[in-house]
């Protein structure tokens, strides 16, 4: 639970943005701070995670920029004072496992937040180095999630997946994918192979995991990490200019960005979303979607056809 003594001041203090005040103030005016942000069980297992976490593919790949690091610094501290934990990284994300590794260490609350990566190359040996790799970078001993990358060799990898989980390596190894093309096959190893965690594209206009996907999950007993949830920013371009419906406040919605976390979160077999970003403001604005009232069945097909008929 967010601490009690917090309140709307503190958190501008703390994001660094109290000049902006006026700016972030439709976001922070309906936020209730003695509110808990919503988890969501991991299926199967004695864990929960907050409904919000953070993407780094792009915003974390600043390399040695110290000016980069700092503004992510913040990133990272609003992350935790919202009480956000999961961080989803990859190999393939260039630099983005390195900054996280260097910037959680050096950090008060490094051991709050829910590591997770992914493996993105051929062959077991190969495989098996890029992921120690990767347990280097991010200064991690064990690392909570491993997932296979785009199913990239997936055949050969969860054999190495299941084997660590045993020793203790990782908690939980998963799966990946980004495209509607993906979901047939993501089904296919999911039912093949019981992942516990299988990530995928899911939004607001970008509904095809609710044809079958969203279903097997269910029967598995899969939690989802959810990417693309803002299209890669088409939603936020398909807005730009236009207001809110005064009706979206029901749901504690403050901005666009939360409108379309909420849609997403409306699914309950949604575990938590990786939006990405390196603003600190931005990141405010993403965790507060994780709390207060969420849209029901009504509510959320109001919101999608409000925005189909933009």
């Amino acid at each position: 639970m967010i601490n009690k003594e917090y309140n709307r001041r503190d958190v501008l203090k703390l994001s660094g943005l109290a000049g902006l005040g006026m700016a972030l103030s439709p976001l922070l005016s309906s936020f209730n701070f003695k509110d808990e942000i919503l988890l969501r069980k991991i299926p199967s297992f004695n864990q929960s995670l907050p409904v919000i976490g953070l993407g780094t593919w792009q915003t974390f790949d600043v390399g040695s920029s110290m000016a980069e690091k700092t503004r992510l610094t913040e990133v990272l501290e609003e992350m935790n004072t919202l009480k956000g934990t999961v961080i989803d990284s990859s190999p393939m994300y260039g630099t983005s496992e390195s900054v996280v590794g260097d910037l959680t260490q050096e950090s008060d609350f490094k051991d709050d937040f829910f590591y997770a990566t992914k493996v993105w190359t051929k062959g077991k040996d190969e495989g098996i180095g890029q992921m120690q790799n990767s347990f280097k970078r991010m200064k991690r001993e064990q690392m909570d999630l491993m997932q296979i990358h785009n199913l990239v060799d997936w055949k050969i990898h969860v054999k190495t997946l299941r084997d660590w989980k045993e020793q203790g390596k990782i908690k939980y190894w998963g799966i990946t994918h980004y495209t509607d093309d993906s979901h047939a096959q993501l089904e296919q190893v999911i039912k093949a192979e019981k992942p516990d965690f299988v990530q995928f594209n899911y939004s607001i206009l970008s509904r095809h995991a609710e044809k079958s996907l969203f279903e097997t999950v269910d029967k598995y007993n899969t939690a989802t990490l959810i990417n693309r949830p803002f299209e890669t920013g088409r939603l936020f371009r398909a807005t730009k200019g236009k207001e809110i419906p005064t009706w979206a406040k029901d749901y504690n919605i403050n901005s666009w960005g939360q409108f379309f976390l909420k849609f997403i979160l409306s699914n309950e077999l949604v575990t938590c979303i990786i939006p990405g970003t390196s603003k600190p403001h931005h990141m405010i604005d993403n965790m507060m979607a994780g709390y207060g009232k969420m849209p029901d069945q009504k509510g959320r097909e109001k919101m999608y056809n409000y925005i189909k008929s933009l």
